[in-house]
């Protein structure tokens, strides 16, 4: 394996060591690839390595896989965390400082839709804190565009409308 492969896993290792949430595919691509540290494929790539070696563990929760970083994970970036220059490390920590909401926010209200079996479309939109689900609504509309459009937009509407529910319920 090269130096560069090796490092790649790293900086993989390193974010999902400097956050308490797992990240998505789509959230480590996201520094990863804006900062050109490497391409798509070779980003996943690593990810199945470091996967494949029982370092990060994978979760699937509907179309989305949620990457975490294991004890053996950890313990190899102890090893190793030193083969990340400081200004790499310096880079991701800035990234995270500036993000870590965005990134936590991301996945405490996730929102999905799919075909129904009626040929609708449902919404399904939740609010997570740590390990407890606040909210979990399924919304059903005739239209795609509808469904879409509802999971844009809870993201940005959840909080309003978990503090309207709960003052119109008690």
């Amino acid at each position: 394996m090269s130096e560069t492969q090796t490092l790649y896993k790293l900086i993989i290792l390193y974010i999902l060591n400097h956050v308490a949430f797992p990240l998505s595919n789509a959230q480590l691509s996201e520094f990863i690839l804006d900062k050109e540290y490497t391409d798509y494929f070779t980003l996943q790539q690593s990810l199945f390595e470091l996967t494949d070696s029982a370092l990060i563990h994978p979760e699937k929760q509907h179309n989305t896989t949620l990457y975490h970083i294991t004890e053996e994970g950890r313990t190899t970036l102890t090893y190793f965390e030193k083969k990340i220059s400081s200004a790499i490390r310096e880079d991701i920590d800035t990234f995270l400082s500036e993000h870590k909401y965005q990134l936590r926010n991301e996945r405490s209200t996730p929102a999905h839709y799919y075909q129904t079996s009626a040929g609708e479309y449902a919404a399904h939109c939740r609010v997570l804190e740590r390990d407890s689900t606040l909210v979990d609504l399924t919304l059903t509309v005739p239209m795609e565009e509808q469904a879409k459009a509802i999971c844009d937009h809870w993201r940005d509407k959840s909080k309003e409308l978990y503090a309207a529910l709960i003052q119109s319920l008690l």
